[in-house]
């Protein structure tokens, strides 16, 4: 049984769907309280375990950093600890919002790293957390996951669009969105190969291709929506938000398709099937 901390987000909802998992609510594993989810691992004893939970409200938590710290670092650093105490692998997951999204090109797993708000600074503290626990891990950073339930772009698109005729939309951040079902199942794949081989230990990357902007990525739902809003592209400082975003987003999967096998999924071939289940 492979444990996942999680259970109503995009991703761990798709893990639920998964055969041989258990997946745990706040109401069994708060992460606001780390000694219960160490609690939650010894007494399940799982054969892995995957965290899909974390602080992902990027702007409030610029003003509640505590409760991010918590969620994104204290409780993974105690996550980690338990697991290889247990000898059971982890996989978490991580944000390319870790990095400073300077540059064009696509940021390798072993890149510098330099987050621009609260929310990154926080993830990076949990993945130093992870790695210095001394057990087996994966940590799989990801970017804009997208999904038919939960809250996402997709969404917000969908229902911004049945009122305005015109939207304007950020076309200098650009990124890979990542079906959430595709990010449970390399969750998946990932735990099990390391269960198999703890040393492909490390770190990893895994995004949805191809890489494309907010505004280009709202055109193509639009357009596979068949709605008729109309998008006009406008630079990031036209919509200023709490938390500085990252312009550059893209992330270099090489070396996850290298070595488990899981190449980057074509958002767009995903998108129709979600947009059913969503409109």
């Amino acid at each position: 049984m492979i444990l996942v901390f999680g259970r109503t987000g995009q991703v761990a909802t798709e893990l639920g769907k998964l055969p041989d998992t258990l997946c745990l609510g706040r109401d069994q594993a708060d992460l606001t309280d780390p000694a219960a989810c160490a609690a939650a691992i010894r007494t399940r004893m799982p054969a892995a375990v995957i965290n899909a939970a974390a602080y992902t409200a990027v702007d409030a938590a610029e003003t509640d950093a505590d409760t991010a710290r918590i969620v994104n670092a204290k409780a993974p650093a105690v996550i980690a600890t338990t697991c290889a105490e247990l000898g059971a692998p982890l996989v978490h997951l991580s944000t390319d919002y870790v990095f400073d999204g300077s540059g064009d090109r696509p940021f390798p797993s072993n890149a510098p790293t330099g987050p621009l708000n609260v929310y990154g600074c926080t993830k990076l503290t949990g993945e130093d957390a992870v790695r210095t626990a001394g057990g087996t891990y994966a940590l799989l950073r990801t970017s804009w996951v997208f999904s038919a339930h939960g809250s996402n772009f997709v969404k917000t698109m969908l229902r911004l669009s049945e009122t305005r005729d015109t939207l304007n939309i950020v076309d200098d951040q650009i990124g890979g969105p990542t079906p959430a079902k595709a990010i449970a199942t390399a969750c998946l794949t990932i735990a099990e190969a390391l269960i198999a081989d703890p040393r492909r230990s490390g770190t990893y990357h895994f995004t949805g291709a191809p890489d494309v902007s907010w505004a280009d990525f709202a055109r193509t739902i639009f357009a596979e929506a068949g709605r008729r809003t109309n998008v006009t592209g406008i630079p990031t400082t036209e919509y200023p938000t709490p938390a500085q975003r990252p312009l550059n987003s893209r992330l270099d999967c090489s070396t996850t398709e290298t070595t488990f096998g899981l190449p980057r999924p074509d958002w767009r071939d995903a998108l129709p099937a979600i947009l059913k289940d969503t409109t």
